[in-house]
């Protein structure tokens, strides 16, 4: 049952004790968030991140170009001076290492990769650099801080949240009918008020009901008509920096009919509408089924999903408990079926089980004088440049519906020789003691494999520890949990 803790953590250090009870100890880390265990210095809010993506895009959009209007050699050097003083570079790295300490020096690492699943099915794609200021916050504001709620809280916060509104457009979202559509400006200017679809769609598509739910297009537009007036205000001084409200003056007036139930025209419809999308049948089947394809297989049965689906009616969405009645299934299967980690999991993965303590900062390794208090290009930026040459940086997605959890779509030959390669690296991240140590392999093979003699053996053949070190984390053990 080792590979227990594999599947749903990140497998155990050399020298950490196995729990007696493995679904108790997984299932007790999520019945309530804790306090980050990071070390480093001050972890900003999303709202604080956003004063540096206000400066930067401010700074950038009014002062710089206008100063090197005929200068474009000089305007390029001014933006990479403004990049490196609002931390642009540098922001994603820090979150990384937040992000990472979670997973392999916490007491919570199940929690941790059930957090690393709902960013990911919340994606905020790389636009707006977002994903240099904002993205990592988000994920830390509005996804973990509502784990041990309902799935509706968790919608609803994520839906408005600034980050989601921004990178789904619907700041851009005014209503034809409505009466900013009606001032001159529009007219004067040919901008005329329209509906912008993409948030609408993405929250029926990606975070709710799912295209199995039947909705049509017309149930789009309409939901589309709910959500217009969400958005920041715009200003000169804060771009569209500032807070998420509910204008009325854009908001699309009249009744809307989503789904076949009608809604009154203001600000309470849209959390109205996403009460009933989230408790929607499919919404259920489609969160569990997207659980269990991520803790258990690609193809998740019937018979996986019915449990996760019961605890979610039964809790009224409560998450500790949907996530609990996931984690059983995973335990109740662990013999039965093996799952692909993706990279960033698997790299996590051999972090964890080698006892590793390499690149996770410390409040005496950070330097004072940057906004995010380390030089450029240090040791903590690295973990930035692997995670995109891995394909799978988590504040960096390309599309909104965030990376896959199928097995093909990593197994390409250069994913697998990246991973190799990676290995590689991880081993000399070590500490010194564990690089020379004869018997470190051993601890790490004795403590997270059930056929560790079949293991040693295999690993045994090779002639220096940094080659067992790459064979043993791209065994298909250690690639499936």
């Amino acid at each position: 049952m080792k590979n227990f803790f594999r599947k749903v953590a990140f497998g155990l250090k050399p020298d950490e004790k196995e729990p007696s009870d493995p679904l108790v100890w997984a299932q007790k880390q999520v019945e309530k968030i804790p306090e980050f265990n990071w070390t480093g210095k001050h972890i900003y809010s999303e709202k604080e991140m956003r004063k540096y993506w206000i400066t930067q895009r401010v700074e950038e959009n009014t002062t710089l170009r206008k100063k090197y209007k005929n200068d474009p050699e000089g305007l390029r050097r001014a933006q990479r001076q403004l990049e490196n003083d609002t931390g642009k570079k540098f922001w994603p790295a820090n979150e990384i290492c937040i992000r990472h300490s979670e997973g392999i020096r916490g007491d919570h690492p199940v929690l941790a990769k059930l957090w690393y699943f709902w960013g990911n099915h919340f994606t905020i794609s790389d636009t707006q650099t977002l994903g240099s200021y904002s993205t990592g916050a988000y994920q830390r504001d509005f996804i973990r801080a509502n784990m041990d709620k309902n799935f509706e809280t968790l919608a609803t916060e994520a839906t408005l949240a600034w980050p989601m509104i921004m990178h789904l457009d619907n700041k851009e979202n005014v209503g034809p009918k409505s009466e900013s559509a009606r001032q001159e400006w529009r007219r004067r200017e040919k901008r005329p008020a329209t509906l912008n679809e993409n948030h609408a769609r993405e929250l029926m598509e990606l975070h709710t009901i799912s295209p199995k739910a039947g909705y049509s297009q017309e149930d789009v537009i309409e939901l589309a008509k709910i959500m217009t007036g969400w958005r920041p205000k715009w200003s000169k001084t804060k771009d569209n920096g500032s807070d998420v409200r509910f204008d009325r003056e854009r908001h699309e007036p009249g009744k809307k009919l989503v789904l076949g139930k009608e809604y009154k025209s203001g600000r309470k419809a849209l959390k109205q509408a996403i009460k009933d999308l989230v408790n929607h049948p499919s919404c259920r089947e489609f969160i569990a089924t997207k659980l269990c394809r991520y803790l258990i297989t690609d193809n998740p049965t019937t018979e996986m999903i019915a449990p996760v689906v019961k605890a979610w009616e039964q809790s009224d969405g409560f998450l500790p408990e949907v996530h609990k009645a996931a984690i059983k299934v995973a335990f109740e299967y662990n013999d039965k079926y093996r799952k692909f980690q993706n990279p960033e999991n698997w790299w996590l993965t051999t972090i964890n089980m080698s006892g590793s303590t390499y690149s996770y900062p410390t409040k005496e390794k950070i330097i004072d004088g940057h906004p995010l208090g380390m030089k450029p290009f240090g040791l903590i930026n690295w973990q930035r440049w692997f995670l995109e040459d891995l394909g799978c940086h988590p504040y960096k997605q390309k599309q909104p519906n965030g990376y896959s959890d199928l097995e093909k779509d990593w197994m390409s030959t250069e994913m697998i020789i990246r991973r190799i390669m990676y290995a590689k690296t991880a081993f000399h991240k070590y500490n010194v003691d564990d690089q020379i140590s004869d018997n470190i392999h051993e601890k790490i093979i004795t403590n997270n494999f059930d056929n560790s003699d079949e293991i040693l053996n295999i690993v045994s053949r090779a002639k220096t520890n940094e080659e067992k070190h790459i064979i043993l984390f791209n065994l298909p053990e250690v690639l499936k949990a």
